[in-house]
């Protein structure tokens, strides 16, 4: 009864005790740590993948100081020319051709909103052959106009494909032509080529 157990007998509970270990937790029993609420999870989860800065207000000054600087750059290559830092709808040597091809010629549209000014003031003045001579004027600027774009959308067509025959060339005449109704000292990018200077 009192006599000391074989080692038979122990082995057992050395199994029985590293099962045991094995076993899960209980859930009741206390783990040594706060949980952390879900939304501080998934802050903590974020920083770590993305490597945000810790500071939303420092990375979202970041972002505007970096924008600043990239329209910056933009408008210092407006003004050159510099195709590194244009905007994607001035990039390409496709898009350099239709602005030289445009900026060599004399366009009735860049006269647009001189004439338009004029013919307005004439029409303002209560005299009914002035009104009925800026009535006939905004006729005839229209038609010119409408005369002058269809010619050039076609030889700008022609020079495009027969210079770029393997480039794609979509939106490039309509480019073209709204760069005709701008006035050649406000376009952007600035003209590089003069007047009668073929490209």
């Amino acid at each position: 009864m009192f006599r000391s157990r074989s080692k038979e007998e122990k082995a057992p509970t050395g199994k029985v005790t590293a099962d045991l270990s094995k076993q899960p937790r209980d859930p009741q029993a206390p783990k040594g740590r706060p949980t952390p609420k879900r939304s501080e999870a998934q802050t903590q989860r974020r920083r770590a993948s993305s490597g945000a800065p810790l500071d939303r207000k420092a990375a979202a000054k970041r972002q505007r100081e970096a924008r600043r600087a990239d329209l910056a750059r933009q408008r210092e290559a407006l003004a050159s020319g510099d195709e590194r830092y244009l905007p994607a709808r001035d990039k390409g040597p496709v898009r350099r051709f239709v602005r030289d091809f445009v900026d060599s010629r004399f366009c009735i549209a860049e006269y647009f909103l001189p004439l338009a000014v004029i013919i307005l003031v004439l029409s303002v003045i209560q005299v009914r052959n002035i009104q009925n001579i800026s009535l006939l004027l905004w006729l005839g600027v229209i038609v010119l106009i409408v005369v002058d774009s269809i010619g050039l959308g076609f030889r700008l067509k022609r020079q495009l494909k027969q210079r770029f025959p393997d480039q794609p060339k979509r939106g490039a005449v309509a480019y073209g032509l709204m760069r005709t109704l701008q006035m050649r000292r406000l376009r952007l990018p600035k003209p590089q080529v003069k007047r009668g200077e073929r490209p």
